[in-house]
């Protein structure tokens, strides 16, 4: 997408303006009292961010839950996407219509734990408290959901477009002001390529933590393609290198994943879809003719939304996600990971 021209932005500055004085607004009238947090007697830890999109929330909420395996583990998301409203806890049949894409990626992978949508989040503890009774509540994108005042709130920002070098949105990407980086216990600082020590330095002094605050760095890590599909025979990257490909895309941000793929000497061609598209049968059609015969590889998250459509069997057997983890830089992980071993185990 290209950057907005200075006269566009110019323009759209005093939108910007306009929103974040709202946003100040609301954030007073919660640091008043006038509109409530509520608190719950168990861990809740908040993953979130700042800005729109693209810090890689899931894949971190996929870390704590393997983090915290041998706790009762629930997962509340407002169920971005979804064609339904209120209260739903994911079981056998739920697709990503049902309950949103994300969702039910990690229900898919994460069968073992429970996994609710609603959009009122403080109503959706209370359900998990009385229906479930889990150790700890993760919150998937939920920093600016107010209402609820997490024991623990983690704050990611994406090396690529940290949140210090941004603005309001719509001439930028913030959600809110700068400032509302203060609620945070810690920052993370994602998608980070290797850092040097002068590197991590100048980037703790950017972010101006307060003495509360924990800084860290994550990367993100690839695995081998797997099959949509159960019927889909596997493949490894050796199997793929030289080939062909079309990457089918409709996330916030393909190009860290595209550059993958062409690191493994794949031949690989991007359709770029808007974030959590949602496919037509026409647009299967389209996918099918452009990739000629060839692989067609996309992320988890698309292949969510895709195994619950009509997708031919001829693009079946040609489909393969991208599993996508993160790892803590670790001379600092095992910090990370005590810090939330501590708050859950200590409530």
């Amino acid at each position: 997408m290209k950057a907005p021209t200075p006269t566009v932005t110019s323009m759209i500055l005093p939108i910007s303006w306009l929103y974040g004085l709202g946003v100040r607004a609301r954030n007073v009238l919660f640091k008043w009292g006038i509109l409530q947090e509520q608190e719950f007697p168990l861990p809740v830890i908040c993953i979130g961010n700042l800005t729109v999109g693209g810090t890689g929330k899931t894949p971190h909420t996929e870390y704590l839950i393997r983090l915290l395996e041998g706790h009762r583990i629930a997962v509340l998301s407002r169920g971005y996407g979804r064609k339904t409203r209120g209260y739903m806890l994911a079981d056998a049949q739920s697709t990503a219509e049902l309950i949103g894409d994300e969702p039910y990626q990690i229900h898919q992978k994460f069968p073992g734990i429970t996994v609710a949508v609603d959009e009122n989040r403080v109503e959706g503890i209370q359900k998990l408290m009385t229906e479930i009774n889990p150790d700890v509540i993760l919150l998937d994108d939920a920093y600016q959901h107010r209402y609820v005042k997490a024991g623990l709130n983690i704050l990611l920002t994406d090396y690529n477009r940290l949140m210090t070098r941004d603005c309001m949105l719509p001439a930028g990407r913030l959600r809110e002001p700068l400032s509302g980086k203060e609620r945070a216990d810690i920052i993370l600082i994602t998608k980070c390529p290797e850092l040097s020590e002068t590197e991590c330095r100048s980037l703790r002094e950017e972010m101006g933590l307060n003495e509360n605050q924990h800084l860290f760095f994550s990367r993100t890590e690839y695995g081998k393609p797997a099959p949509v599909f159960p019927e889909t025979e596997t493949i490894s990257w050796e199997e793929l290198k030289d080939s062909q490909a079309l990457l089918v895309a409709g996330i916030a941000n393909p190009t860290p994943l595209y550059k993958e793929i062409e690191k493994k000497g794949v031949k690989v061609c991007l359709q770029e879809f808007r974030d959590h598209h949602t496919f037509s049968e026409s647009e299967l059609k389209k996918i099918e003719q452009k990739s000629q015969g060839h692989f067609i590889l996309t992320t988890e998250k698309d292949a969510a939304r895709l195994k619950g459509l009509p997708v031919p069997p001829s693009l079946k057997e040609r489909l393969y996600q991208i599993p996508i983890h993160v790892a803590v830089y670790s001379d600092r992980k095992e910090d990370f990971n005590q810090i939330i071993i501590n708050f859950v185990e200590n409530k």
